[in-house]
Parts: C-alpha cells; sequence; structure tokens
C-alpha cells in the first residue's frame, strides 16, 4: 500500500475520533465581539494550542495581543523544501436569536450527516480538517511533507486588529513560500472551487441625536426631530429601491471584469442563481438587475444594514420621539478600493444627506482591504490539481462575496501566494442559526489537504 493510502486510510479509521474532538472544541464559546466571553476565547485558543503539540508539533505558542490571543506553531522539516504558512480563526460569531436554533449553539449535535454548532464550519471544523490532515502525515510518516508555519487568530469575527497589528510587525517570523487559507466555500458538495478574488469590508455605525432626551409624541409630535425618521431618509437616499449605490466617487472607481468573468456570470453554468433563491427561500433576487447576481455577489460593492437601534421596541405601546437611534451599516468593496478613502466618501455623502435639526456621526468600526488571487504560480496549480483529483472534477475559479481581510494582508507584507481553498457548503448557514459542516465535506477536506500537502514536497 502506498503512502498516499496509508493517509486516506488512517484519516478514514480516525474520523469519528476527529469529529468527536471538533465537537469538544466548538463547546467553547469564543465569541470574540462580546466582553463576557474573553475568557471563553482564550480557553478555545489554549485547546488547539494543546490540540497542536499532541499532533507532535514542538514549538507552539500562545501571542498575547492588546486583544484575543494568537497561537502560532512551526515545524521546519527540510531547508530544501517550500514553507507553508497556514492560517484560520478560532473565534466565532453571536448567536442571536437563540430562539431560532434546533438545537443550542454550543451543544453540538450530529444530524443527517451533518455537525450542527456555532463555529462547525466558520471556521473550527475548517481548521480541524487541515490539522487532521497534518496529524495524518504525522502519523505515517513521523513528520509534514513541508514545512509548516501555523498562526491562528481569535478576534476575525471582531474586526482583527491584534493580528494585523503583528502580522505588520513580525514578517521575518511568517517567512513562507505560500499561505494556505481554508475559510471558504464550494459551490456544492459535487463541484470544488478555488477563490480568485475577494471583496474588502468596511463597518460602520451612523448615530442620530436629535432632541436631549426621548419626547411624547403627543405633545411635541409634528416638530421634534426623530432620529430614526432620519436615519431612514439617509439610508433609502444612499442606496435607492433599484439596488444603486449613490456614492459617485465609489460608482466612479468600479474595476472592468474580464470577458471570461463576464461569460462565465452571464452563463451561470452553475446554475447558482436558482441555488442561491433555494438556499435563501425565496422567489427573487433583488439588487442591481443590470447585472448578472454572480456579479453582485462576487465583484460589485454592496451597501447592507445589519440593524436600527432606537426608541420603543418592547411588548404594547410607547408613544415615544427617540433622542437617539443608531445603524450598523458595512460596505463589500471590490479589491480595488482603499477602504479610508470609501470611509471619507461615505462620510461625505452622509453629511450632504442629513436633514436639519440633527447631530449625525459615522464611526469607522473596521475595515478590511480586498484581493486578487495569484492565479501564476505552483501552489495555486498544485490546489486545483488536489481538488480535481478528490471531486474527480475541476474546480471552478470564483470571486468570493466575503471578506477576509487577512488574505490581503499576507498578499501585502509577505509577498507571497495566498491560496483559498475552503469546504464549506453554500447551506451552512455560517453567521446565522443552525450552523453546520456536513461529515462528508469535514473528511474530503482532510483527504484534499493530505494531498495537496504531498505535492508541495519537492
Amino acid at each position: 500500500m502506498n503512502q498516499a493510502n496509508n493517509i486516506t486510510e488512517y484519516l478514514q479509521k480516525n474520523l469519528s475520533a476527529l469529529s468527536q474532538e471538533l465537537m469538544e472544541w466548538l463547546t467553547i464559546p469564543s465569541v470574540s465581539t462580546l466582553p463576557e466571553h474573553n475568557d471563553d476565547v482564550r480557553r478555545a485558543a489554549v485547546w488547539i494550542q494543546n490540540k497542536l503539540t499532541a499532533t507532535g508539533f514542538h514549538q507552539t505558542s500562545i501571542i498575547e495581543t492588546a486583544g484575543h490571543p494568537l497561537v502560532y506553531a512551526e515545524w521546519m522539516v527540510d531547508a530544501t523544501q517550500p514553507t507553508l504558512l497556514i492560517y484560520g480563526h478560532y473565534d466565532v460569531q453571536p448567536t442571536d436569536p437563540l430562539g431560532l436554533w434546533q438545537s443550542p449553539p454550543f451543544e453540538p449535535e450530529i444530524r443527517e450527516g451533518n455537525i450542527y454548532a456555532r463555529g462547525a464550519s466558520d471556521d473550527k471544523g475548517q481548521i480541524m480538517l487541515v490539522i487532521a490532515a497534518l496529524q495524518a502525515w504525522i502519523a505515517v510518516t513521523g513528520k509534514p511533507p513541508v514545512n509548516i508555519k501555523i498562526l491562528l487568530e481569535g478576534e476575525e469575527e471582531a474586526g482583527g486588529e491584534a493580528i494585523a497589528d503583528y502580522v505588520s510587525h513580525n514578517k521575518e517570523v511568517l517567512v513562507a513560500d505560500a499561505v494556505l487559507i481554508c475559510d471558504t466555500h464550494m459551490p456544492s458538495a459535487s463541484q470544488p472551487s478555488l477563490i480568485a478574488g475577494l471583496r474588502g469590508i468596511l463597518y460602520t455605525e451612523l448615530h442620530i441625536t436629535g432632541a436631549k432626551t426621548d419626547l411624547h409624541s403627543g405633545s411635541y409630535g409634528g416638530v421634534a426631530p426623530n432620529p430614526i425618521h432620519a436615519l431612514c431618509l439617509i439610508i433609502s437616499q444612499i442606496k435607492t429601491e433599484d439596488g444603486t449605490i449613490h456614492i459617485p466617487e465609489l460608482q466612479a472607481a468600479l474595476p472592468t471584469p474580464l470577458e471570461t468573468e463576464k461569460s462565465f456570470w452571464k452563463e451561470d453554468p452553475l446554475n447558482i442563481e436558482k441555488a442561491l433563491c433555494e438556499e435563501m427561500g425565496v422567489t427573487d433576487l433583488v439588487g442591481e438587475n443590470d447585472y448578472p447576481a454572480l456579479e453582485r455577489i462576487g465583484l460589485r460593492p454592496t451597501f447592507e444594514v445589519h440593524g436600527i437601534a432606537g426608541g420603543f421596541t418592547g411588548e404594547g405601546a410607547k408613544t415615544v420621539i427617540p433622542a437617539k437611534a443608531t445603524a450598523k451599516i458595512s460596505l463589500r468593496l471590490p479589491p480595488n478600493y482603499n477602504t479610508n478613502e470609501v470611509f471619507s466618501w461615505l462620510k461625505k455623502r452622509v453629511e450632504q444627506l442629513s436633514p436639519q435639526g440633527y447631530k449625525v456621526e459615522l464611526k469607522n468600526i473596521h475595515a478590511g482591504d480586498g484581493l486578487i488571487v495569484d492565479q501564476d504560480n505552483h501552489f495555486f496549480r498544485e490546489a486545483a490539481c488536489a481538488l480535481e483529483t478528490a471531486y474527480n472534477k475541476p474546480p471552478v475559479f470564483l470571486k468570493e462575496g466575503g471578506s477576509i481581510p487577512i488574505a490581503a494582508l499576507f498578499d501585502k507584507h509577505l509577498r507571497t501566494p495566498v491560496v483559498l481553498m475552503g469546504f464549506a457548503l453554500p447551506d451552512d448557514n455560517i453567521h446565522a442559526p443552525n450552523e453546520k459542516f456536513n461529515l462528508q465535506q469535514f473528511f474530503m477536506g482532510m483527504k484534499t489537504v493530505a494531498d495537496y500537502l504531498g505535492r508541495l514536497r519537492k
């Protein structure tokens, strides 16, 4: 039996144990955005450090930061072999609304071939499949096939400031020939993909203040400023009913897609438009109808309101005019945009549209640049070969609508190819109730990454 078969056999034999380990890690509520979970985030970091040590990594460490800790490990097997830097994040999104979860988000449960828990797919499950691939190599051969560096963070879901600072000041520690990130998805369980581009993100809060205190709507209605109404006026004029974003500078800087991309989007050979409707449970897609859906979710900018707070929202009635209102708003941005510049454009537009009688403040909460992936290199090509071998079908190259700001930072500071090879599925409910990770995808991911590591060996 050859080495590849031995590694696959090891993964098959240990799939149950590896799944149980993942479920143990998933019980830790490492929600990075909520201060009450700070200790849980640290527990999740210590857990994965211990797992790396148990896997065979002798050099592991917890790196303290101004925020949540980083986890670092390395195994330099041979100076003549390439070095692969592996990235992932062990923090997770909040779980609200809890009432929509079929099982508690931090009590992992297997149903119909899926592990259900917060973080199952994003990103603990995908980190674990990479570690499992390394574990198989170490068990069968005694070491990884190439030099390995691992950097895991605990605040990707909260802006990633700590890792951004670390990467910019520790480039010599992280020197590598390529970076592997498993934090993306495939169009389906039978169609693999590699991500060819990521949008950037700008996350903001719009705060509006009217009167000095909440007011009685009978006594003051008709003359008092209503901050919620002002929010609605501003938002509805920035993004109109047809989906157009009315920020002139944003529209002027839009990139021109490649002809091959335009043809792929128009033809939609994977029938992704229909799949999107099914995944969302809607009958029609909304937005800029002059552009194909794949272009709208992969390349064009977005303007989304995530929540509005203000006034009275409890049971019953309370006729109050609120003194304050807040909206959480993000923009997803094509890779050529500078997020600081976009913030200045948005701020200018908000000021232009602000009605009289209000104090308006726009805050930049966090931001991250997009990325165009370099496909003309050995590391990207071997990833495509590994996926095709595992799934018996060549991967498609997609531009991802989501954002992974660290990918752009690695590209900027390390000047090395970034490979975005993820195994999540579109219906994994990432960031939503009932998040899951398919066990077959868990295994296929291990198998693919193990094959990929072997292909990188000289």
